[in-house]
């Protein structure tokens, strides 16, 4: 008699489509590729190494989830920055937010904002802007150079958008 066995697909070949299918839901910003490709490398690596030393020698079937899952927390990661940075947002309706405040932000400070010296010809200013801190008041984000995400040339600064009685706040978003 045979027996007929449907094949399975290794553990790496299982990781590796988790990980390719995720890998475009997680987000497009230059912090979620970098933390996913740097995840799964990590990941893979130390996968590999504890499933070889467990005793079952399966240092592949470790490496493949181990890159999974590495890629998997370093894209969120990534993701996190790149969404705390501004520059997954596309528009102004992207970057709007929920924080709604009745008295408008202060003026800027009036001594001005020390523009040191561009890091790159690319580099990017940001000029400074209050945002709204978790303890209810206005706090100052000074200016800072900044590179351009992949394929985006203009930024577009965090602001406050005057909504009816209230203002919004509105992250700083690259087009």
């Amino acid at each position: 008699m045979t027996k007929t066995t449907t094949p399975k697909p290794s553990a790496f070949a299982l990781a590796l489509m988790v990980t390719l299918a995720s890998a475009g839901c997680v987000g497009t910003g230059p912090n979620t590729q970098r933390g996913a490709v740097g995840g799964a490398a990590l990941g893979g690596l130390a996968g590999a190494i504890i499933g070889n030393n467990t005793g079952h020698g399966n240092a592949l079937g470790g490496a493949a989830i181990g890159a999974a899952a590495g890629a998997l927390a370093g894209g969120t990661l990534g993701n996190a920055a790149d969404n705390e940075r501004g520059t997954l947002y596309h528009s102004e309706d992207e970057a709007s937010t929920n924080v709604a405040v009745e008295d408008p932000p202060p003026p800027p400070p009036p001594q001005r904002e020390y523009v040191g010296p561009q890091p790159t010809p690319s580099a990017v200013w940001i000029p400074g802007f209050w945002a709204y801190s978790d303890g209810g008041r206005y706090v100052w984000v000074a200016g800072h150079w900044e590179i351009p995400p992949p394929r985006y040339h203009t930024y577009y600064p965090p602001h406050w958008r005057r909504r009816g009685h209230l203002y919004i706040y509105v992250h700083g978003y690259w087009r």
